[in-house]
């Protein structure tokens, strides 16, 4: 019967060291952020240490901009890290492009062991071999390479060729238990010897990603579902490091549900919008809310509650508790946590971080905002805070008070009634007296002439001038917009709107 590695880490609290650790290309995926959280959150909960560092020996695809976009990805979301890239540490240094030298090391470490052993085999050869005996071409390489003798060696390398390294794999059950999915085994001959060294000398991804790891002292491994097939090649690896030498201990895995798309049953594409993390930045997300639903991506805080903040998540967050089932992405689900937490935010902070968007919109025209303006935008946070999901909205809901051209959009001036033009004098009517410019005033005078003068219900008689003062059929408040606009910029576009409808 398969056993686990008798060598399994049984490190718990601040021993616990997890790792991130992405190649830099393309733009930073919300399926790899929350591999990142997990982690964060994993270390966090027990007092372990996150090390953050890079896979990048891919160099027709890796790029410096994509590295300093990962670095921003986690910056923004308030994803620190105790060790690596930037911040450097014991096991420097954190980047594989620079850990040749190391690799070299334990290549010669595993020769001298007998682990990996030269082979010449072409893909050509791998496949006629496999046709002339009867054997699936999928099986791929047939060992053929493990016994070759001095002479064989020399013969192959005077014809020019250079060898590859593989490593031999035990002809044995496999078994380790996922932290997620408990008892997972790989049978006997799941896979042949396969390669950790190309024939020119380039270290593959299956040998530096375990070795780093061995070499970093990690002890959970917290990675995608997708990557569960690489984790038998990695345990044979482990033995391996372990009887050279290198590593003391085998880690302990889990592997998380893959994110799905909105629609199907395929893994979020980096194509879809939903993945793309600065995209979500950019409509509005802040990072509290984008954190605490990408926590929901497979794990739950408790039965009927979806909102927490990152403190009560690191509390809670075991990855035991990960369910191994698909977590699908909900772009509306995302948005109402979104908005839940944009209506926990500080009056202050809110306004703040609410600016930026209003000033990449063009709202306040020049390149830098007013003093008047930054005030302005600050009094009319609050009209706008609980009815936002995204910062992105602000614009939309704000840009009426920093323009001195309404523009009416299509459905609001669609949805005016017939008699429109004759609401808006009366609001002229009522407002002309008004001295205190205040929302209550305003209210009163405004409810007197076209509710009880004029007989009109509350939805019908605000319309027009809601239309006539910020060009929508939604907005903030109407009488706290009156007040912000003041009395003689409201009664100048009441009496507008009343001359675009031909009065």
């Amino acid at each position: 019967m398969a056993t686990v590695h008798p060598l399994t880490t049984t490190a718990t609290g601040s021993d616990i060291r997890v790792r991130f650790c992405p190649s830099p290309t393309g733009l930073p995926h919300v399926g790899m952020v929350r591999t990142a959280l997990f982690n964060w959150a994993y270390a966090r909960h027990n007092g372990g240490k996150l090390i953050f560092r890079i896979e990048d020996t891919d160099a027709a695809r890796d790029s410096e901009e994509s590295f300093r976009q990962l670095v921003d990805a986690l910056t923004w979301m308030k994803i620190d890290w105790d060790e690596g890239v930037e911040v450097g540490g014991p096991h420097a240094p954190y980047r594989q492009s620079l850990r040749q030298d190391i690799y070299r090391d334990v290549i010669e470490k595993l020769k001298a062991s007998g682990a990996v052993y030269e082979s010449f085999s072409t893909a050509e050869e791998i496949d006629a071999r496999n046709e002339a005996n009867g054997r699936a071409k999928q099986l791929g390489y047939d060992n053929f390479d493990r016994d070759l003798t001095d002479e064989q060696k020399a013969a192959f390398r005077a014809e020019g060729r250079q060898p590859a390294l593989r490593l031999r794999v035990p002809d044995e059950d496999l078994t380790f238990v996922d932290l997620i999915r408990g008892e997972v085994t790989f049978p006997a001959g799941s896979f042949p010897d396969y390669v950790l060294v190309r024939p020119n000398g380039q270290p593959l991804y299956t040998f530096v990603n375990p070795v780093d790891d061995a070499l970093m002292g990690i002890t959970h491994v917290l990675r995608g579902e997708d990557i569960m097939p690489s984790t038998a090649r990695q345990l044979v690896l482990y033995d391996a490091l372990i009887k050279a030498g290198v590593a003391s201990f085998v880690p302990r895995y889990a592997h998380m549900p893959l994110v799905l798309g909105e629609t199907g049953n395929k893994k979020l594409s980096k194509r879809d919008p939903q993945a793309d993390l600065f995209l979500h930045r950019e409509r509005g997300f802040i990072h509290e809310g984008l954190l605490n639903y990408l926590a929901l991506l497979g794990w739950s805080i408790g039965p009927d509650r979806d909102v927490f903040s990152l403190e009560e998540f690191i509390q809670a967050f075991d990855i035991v508790d990960v369910n191994p089932n698909p977590a699908r992405f909900d772009q509306k689900k995302a948005e109402s946590i979104n908005g839940d937490h944009i209506r926990q935010l500080d009056g202050k902070d809110f306004a703040e971080r609410m600016l930026p968007y209003l000033a990449d919109a063009g709202v306040f025209g020049a390149a830098e905002p007013t003093h008047e303006q930054i005030v302005l935008a600050f009094r009319a946070a609050p009209l706008v805070q609980e009815r936002m999901q995204l910062l992105g909205e602000a614009p939309g809901m704000l840009g009426f008070l920093f323009t001195d051209e309404v523009t009416y959009e299509a459905d609001a001036m669609k949805g005016l009634p017939a008699n429109a033009a004759e609401v808006l004098e009366a609001c002229v009517a009522a407002l002309e007296p008004v001295e205190a410019f205040t929302p209550d005033a305003v209210q009163t005078a405004l409810s007197a002439s076209l509710v009880d003068d004029l007989g009109l219900k509350p939805r019908v008689a605000y319309g027009p001038p809601r239309v006539a003062l910020t060009g929508r059929r939604v907005s903030p408040p109407l009488f706290e917009s009156m007040e912000l606009l003041g009395k003689d910029e409201t009664l100048k576009r009441l009496r507008a709107l009343v001359t675009v409808l031909g009065r």
